[in-house]
């Protein structure tokens, strides 16, 4: 990278920065695989409000990280306790965006590599996340960092009842 990165845990004042991108990366992400409607209802401020709800409770168990290029942020990353029963005791990773002018560069890898040592702290031995079945390039990105695919499930909603593919790591400490 031609600029250094770093990771830091994400505070308030950052709420408008993280639905920014959070925003533009997932608009990239699903362009074809989402609903028109729901481009509609997940909005900036739609992410803005959830966002600042997550970041107002620094003691709940959903923790975020941004990796910043100087002042610009170009990742987003959140981890918390598994939402979903198929992924077992497994820490689950809740969320991956990263700027596409900084991808296929190593931040998405240096991102997993904090969520895993951010779960570890948590008390968890393993991690789990849901990747939108048809999202090939996310796929093929877990599948590198040695993601093994135990199972799928549909995501409830409310706004969009997505299809997932479950990929798990069992060793934290492993080299990802």
């Amino acid at each position: 990278m031609t600029t250094e990165v770093s990771i830091k845990p994400a505070l308030a004042e950052d709420v408008a920065d993280i639905a920014r991108l959070h925003r533009a990366v997932w608009c990239d992400t699903y362009r074809d695989l989402a609903p028109a409607e729901v481009y509609r209802v997940l909005d900036e401020d739609f992410r803005r409000a959830r966002w600042a709800d997550i970041l107002a409770n620094p003691h709940g168990d959903q923790r975020v990280l941004l990796a910043k290029q100087g002042e610009r942020l170009v990742g987003i990353g959140a981890t918390a306790a598994p939402s979903e029963p198929a992924f077992g005791a497994r820490g689950e990773i809740k969320s991956l965006y990263v700027d596409p002018s900084v991808k296929r560069q190593g931040l998405g890898r240096r991102l997993m590599r904090a969520m895993m040592e951010e779960l570890a702290s948590m008390g968890y031995s393993g991690a789990a996340l849901g990747v939108v079945t048809g999202n090939e390039p996310a796929i093929a990105f877990y599948r590198a960092l040695g993601g093994r695919l135990i199972g799928q499930y549909t995501d409830p909603g409310p706004i969009w009842r997505s299809d997932n593919l479950i990929f798990a790591w069992d060793d934290l400490s492993l080299p990802i």
